[in-house]
């Protein structure tokens, strides 16, 4: 049945797709054999794979996708930067949108599927800025908002596989102590940002 989604779901994935897209900017074909904090993939190998997620994504807009990849012609640069833009137009239009998307035959709600979206993308976009040499934090409201989702994602057999080891990193939000409140809090040094990739197995 066709829906709207709500805002929260497509305005997450437009704040992951804005960070990554600034990433983006920076590559050049000079770049391509740098490495990424994705330790089996180069960037160009990295920008590949980002390719043809965008794409599995936008393709999921009309209700259904597959798990085969798409191709990726001579001009891998301006095909994810392509992408990267295809995708948003699938999703932030005024059309209605399936509540429930087909994953190469299992259902899965929309809302849920652009949340791992989000995530993918952000984290990514994070790993291209790493392997051209302009790194950038993930905006802190963004990856507060991924936290979740990976923490629902991500579970210990991936780990070592799709995911490296958590690591915990100086400055990421620690869980409270058991006792009584202190009182709120005017102030917060820590880092969701840190968190977040700390707990993909990257060091921020």
């Amino acid at each position: 049945m066709p829906t709207t989604l709500s805002p929260p779901a497509v305005e997450l994935l437009e704040r992951a797709v804005a960070y990554t897209r600034g990433r983006l900017a920076h590559v050049t074909p000079d770049l391509l054999a740098n490495p990424t904090p994705c330790r089996a993939w180069d960037l160009g190998q990295l920008l590949a794979h980002l390719d043809d997620s965008l794409d599995a994504f936008t393709r999921a807009g009309d209700g259904a996708v597959g798990l085969a990849r798409s191709a990726v012609g001579d001009d891998l640069l301006g095909s994810v930067r392509t992408r990267a833009g295809d995708l948003l137009g699938a999703w932030l239009g005024q059309r209605t949108d399936p509540a429930v998307v087909t994953v190469a035959g299992y259902p899965l709600p929309a809302e849920a599927l652009l949340r791992v979206g989000a995530l993918e993308i952000a984290v990514h976009g994070w790993d291209v800025g790493q392997g051209t040499g302009h790194p950038r934090p993930l905006p802190e409201e963004l990856a507060r908002l991924l936290l979740p989702v990976a923490r629902t994602l991500v579970d210990p057999a991936d780990r070592g596989l799709r995911f490296g080891p958590s690591l915990p990193q100086p400055g990421a939000p620690q869980s409270p102590s058991p006792g009584p409140s202190p009182g709120p809090s005017t102030s917060r040094t820590s880092s969701y940002d840190a968190e977040l990739l700390g707990f993909l197995g990257r060091i921020a």
